[in-house]
C-alpha cells in the first residue's frame, strides 16, 4: 500500500473538501490510503499527489466521482437504528395527518412529503415507504412524495433501481416485510416492489453546495449519520438551508448520537418516549 506524506495528506485532505463537503482531519490518512489509495492503479498513478493532478485536470469529472464514491461513508440497513421509525409510525405521521386533516377540513387528498438527505443505497427512504403502506396512507386519499439523495453517483443508481443483494435485506429487515414489500430473483437478489418504488424519486446532490429551492418544502426531513463528518461552519450552513426546506410545522430527524443545539438553534427538540426529534422554534 502505498503512504500518503503529511503534504499530500493537506492537499488531498482539501480537495475532497471542496468536492464532497467530508471534513478530514490530521489522524484520518489512514482512510485516503486504504479507500482512495486503489484508485492510484486503476488510473496509473504512482502517487496522490498524481492522482490529485489528473482528476483536477479532468474535464469529464470520473475521477473525482470514483473518489467521492471511494471516500464517502455509506454504511446503511433497513430500519436502522430503529427508534426513528417507531418515532414516525407511532408519533410523527399519526400527528402530521391529524394537522394536515385540520387544514384541508378532511378533505379526501393530502400531500405527504419526505425527504431522505443522505439516502446512501435506499435502504432508509424504503423503510419509510413500507411503514406508510402499512399505515395505509395510498392513493386516492393519500399522495405520497419521497425523495432520497446522496453525493454519490454509484449509491445512487442502486437505490433507484431498488435491487439487493441477500446480505443487504436481511440486515434490518424482517422477513415478513421482505416477502410482502420484494421480489426475489434466481440469482438469490431482491427488489422493491413498483407499489413503492413508484413513490420514491432519487437525485444526486451535494448537501454543502447545492440550492435546495428547487426542491420545495417537506414534512419531514430526515439527515441522518452525515453532518458529523462536516465542520462546524458547514453544518450550520446545511441545518439553515434544511430549515428553509421544512414546513413550518414539519418535523427533523437526526442520528441518535448527534447533537445540533450549538449549530442549529432555530430546531426545537421534541420528546417521545426515548426518541427525540426535532421542529422549527
Amino acid at each position: 500500500m502505498i503512504k500518503i506524506t503529511p503534504a499530500e495528506f493537506t492537499v488531498f485532505a482539501k480537495y475532497i473538501l471542496k468536492i464532497s463537503g467530508i471534513f478530514l482531519q490530521k489522524g484520518k490518512e489512514y482512510l485516503i490510503e486504504t479507500r482512495i489509495g486503489p484508485l492510484l492503479k486503476e488510473f496509473s498513478c504512482s502517487s496522490f499527489t498524481q492522482l490529485h493532478k489528473k482528476s483536477s485536470s479532468e474535464l469529464i469529472k470520473n475521477i473525482e466521482k470514483k473518489i467521492i464514491d471511494a471516500i464517502s461513508t455509506n454504511e446503511t440497513y433497513f430500519f436502522r437504528d430503529s427508534t426513528p421509525f417507531k418515532l414516525l409510525q407511532h408519533k410523527i405521521i399519526p400527528d402530521l395527518i391529524d394537522k394536515k386533516n385540520r387544514k384541508s377540513k378532511n378533505k379526501p387528498s393530502s400531500t405527504i412529503r419526505i425527504w431522505s438527505a443522505a439516502c446512501s443505497t435506499g435502504q432508509e427512504i424504503y423503510s419509510i415507504a413500507i411503514i406508510l403502506d402499512e399505515l395505509n396512507l395510498n392513493p386516492p386519499k393519500f399522495n405520497i412524495q419521497l425523495l432520497g439523495t446522496d453525493i454519490s453517483n454509484t449509491v445512487i443508481a442502486q437505490a433507484s433501481y431498488g435491487k439487493y443483494n441477500k446480505f443487504e435485506v436481511d440486515r434490518g429487515l424482517p422477513a415478513p416485510k421482505r416477502e410482502k414489500f420484494f421480489t426475489s430473483s434466481e440469482d438469490n437478489t431482491w427488489r422493491i416492489k413498483d407499489k413503492l418504488r413508484a413513490n420514491v424519486n432519487f437525485k444526486k446532490m451535494n448537501l454543502i453546495v447545492d440550492s435546495f429551492d428547487s426542491l420545495g418544502k417537506f414534512d419531514i426531513i430526515f439527515c441522518r449519520n452525515v453532518a458529523i463528518y462536516f465542520t462546524s461552519e458547514d453544518r450550520k450552513k446545511l441545518f439553515n438551508k434544511l430549515c428553509k426546506s421544512l414546513e413550518p410545522d414539519g418535523y427533523f430527524l437526526i442520528g441518535s448520537t448527534e447533537s445540533i443545539a450549538a449549530d442549529a438553534p432555530f430546531f426545537k427538540p421534541k420528546r417521545y418516549l426515548k426518541s427525540v426529534y426535532y421542529e422549527i422554534e
